[in-house]
């Protein structure tokens, strides 16, 4: 016995040493450091704090001049009184079914168009390749009216596809998996191919597993810009049940139906974060490696 204690001592000791050593890294420079994170996520964070504060207040005290961080007497009235006369339901299908239909295809497409333009030699690849970063400083509203064209031509108007086809091909995205795959080991693949596999399982089987970090950047910046996307939609979504979350709440706030508006809006509005923050969780860890891995700053 006496033998097993005097062995364990060194690993108490060890244990005891790491949290003294972090604490002495503490310097006073990285307590500042820390103190300006810590405050500049806080600034961050009020705007959607206060957008609480404001769905959950009763009433018009929200539009009164009387400064609160937190309400005498909260209340889910204006959550009710939205659902009750908007179909804010219908909404909320809405914005799920286009964001994550169309954030599946843009990482698919994404995922193939970076693996081609990174591991195979065609002729006119550095063309079409810059042709897609060219498309990526081009503003939205230039191409507007012709790809609104095309959607009448196609008879989508007023459909989700409308919304979800025009921006399947992403070019940020493609760029993206582009950069992270050239990092993928050329003799990998090719020994895959000595082997008699083919591009297609090559791709399934050793380009897919690899790419973990890729598919959890991909996932939510595809989703973050197809569920906050406002013009599009606009401009092609007609009637008020087939509307998205961003543009439902800007006709809210020009309708005229609620007595005090800013309740019901931040309401919802509140809601529509709350799937932008799942996803964000969910991916986040994959998110960070995936930044690190294609050195995006």
């Amino acid at each position: 016995m006496t033998s097993l204690a005097q062995d364990t001592r060194p690993v108490q000791a060890a244990r005891a040493a790491v949290p003294a050593a972090r604490h002495a890294r503490m310097t006073p420079g990285r307590w500042v450091v820390w103190a300006l994170l810590v405050g500049g996520a806080l600034v961050m964070a009020f705007p959607v704090y206060w957008i609480l504060v404001t769905a959950v207040t009763p009433g018009g005290q929200s539009q009164s001049g009387e400064f609160y961080l937190w309400p005498s007497e909260p209340t889910l009235a204006n959550f009710a009184e939205a659902f009750a006369s908007q179909p804010v339901g219908r909404w909320i299908v809405n914005s799920l079914v286009i964001a994550g239909i169309g954030t599946a295809i843009t990482v698919v497409v994404a995922l193939m168009a970076g693996y081609a333009f990174a591991k195979f030699s065609f002729r006119g690849r550095d063309l079409l390749f810059g042709a897609f970063l060219v498309t990526i400083v081009v503003p939205a509203q230039v191409t507007l009216v012709p790809s609104f064209l095309v959607v009448v031509d196609l008879r989508l108007v007023d459909t989700i596809w409308a919304v979800i086809l025009p921006r399947a091909g992403d070019a940020i995205a493609i760029f993206i998996a582009r950069q992270f795959m050239l990092k993928i080991p050329d003799a990998l693949l090719e020994a895959a191919r000595i082997d008699g596999a083919g591009e297609l399982t090559i791709f399934r089987r050793i380009v897919l597993p690899m790419s973990g970090p890729l598919v959890g950047v991909l996932v939510i910046l595809a989703f973050m810009g197809k569920w906050n996307d406002f013009l599009w939609p606009l401009v092609t979504l007609q009637g008020t049940e087939n509307l998205t979350l961003p543009v439902a709440l800007s006709s809210m706030q020009s309708s005229g139906i609620f007595e005090n508006p800013w309740g019901p809006i931040m309401a919802i509005a509140f809601l529509s974060l709350l799937p932008l923050l799942v996803v964000f969780l969910v991916f986040q860890r994959t998110f960070v490696q995936g930044i690190a891995s294609t050195g995006l700053k």
